[in-house]
């Protein structure tokens, strides 16, 4: 029988891969049989994503690129398709949360954070769904947010983001899926990443957040990536369009 999650033969682009989200997701597909590319803008964090993904038998390079101008999504998607070719699956798991209140988010602050959370995934799928539609197969997996349905303080200017990936998945399902490309966005729920630290630094917070959810405790990074696999692979070959929480039951209670 086909195994329907076997990703061999496969080429992934994973943004955000030097750490967090995007770094375990990246070793989840390696793990599963693609040849995965991670890009981030630093190195050495880098190397030791690819060396770690190496150690375990899999098949990773990095490269390094600063995703914050999407007007150059064309020369990044180009930079990203030397390792192996042209990409058959893309994970657009580069954010930022500068945690500000509303009165002091900056303009700058907010042009940067909808750049890399929203334009820059946009402009980079489109760059590389070309090579995914010669193929007559693709998948984009987006990461999306408890925000992009739930408001939280301080965060306006990323809940809006979060928000805008939300829409912008559907969006990408309607115009690619009839070419074989299909597109979903995973929403985590509390998990331990470097944008998240100042809330599980606050033990009380933590603590709350981990009640909120059905199963009583706050994510771990490999809880991220069964969902990451399902949706890169041939197992949802009729999922598109979809935004998925992965929050351990939060967005129910």
């Amino acid at each position: 029988m086909t195994d329907l999650f076997d990703l061999s033969g496969r080429v992934a682009i994973v943004t955000g891969a030097s750490s967090g989200i995007g770094k375990t997701l990246a070793g989840a597909l390696a793990c599963h049989g693609a040849s995965v590319i991670l890009a981030a803008r630093r190195k050495p964090q880098l190397d030791k994503a690819v060396q770690e993904i190496e150690a375990c038998g899999g098949r990773a390079a990095s490269v390094v690129v600063d995703l914050a101008n999407y007007h150059d999504a064309e020369t990044h998607a180009a930079q990203l398709s030397e390792p192996y070719g042209s990409a058959d699956i893309l994970v657009n798991a580069a954010g930022v949360n500068l945690r500000e209140p509303v009165d002091e988010v900056t303009t700058e602050h907010w042009e940067r954070t909808l750049a890399i959370n929203v334009s820059t995934p946009f402009f980079l799928a489109r760059a590389l769904v070309p090579g995914m539609r010669a193929k007559g197969w693709g998948r984009i997996i987006n990461i999306a947010s408890l925000q992009s349905e739930r408001a939280f303080p301080d965060c306006i200017a990323y809940g809006t983001s979060k928000g805008g990936v939300a829409q912008l998945t559907r969006a990408m399902a309607e115009a690619w899926s009839s070419d074989g490309i299909n597109a979903n966005a995973i929403a985590p729920g509390f998990f331990p990443t470097e944008l998240t630290a100042a809330v599980f630094a606050d033990k009380e917070r933590s603590a709350k957040n981990a009640a909120q959810t059905a199963v009583g405790r706050n994510g771990v990074l490999e809880d991220l990536s069964g969902t990451a696999v399902y949706l890169a692979s041939r197992a949802s070959d009729y999922v598109t369009g979809q935004l998925i929480f992965v929050d351990g039951g939060f967005t129910a209670k």
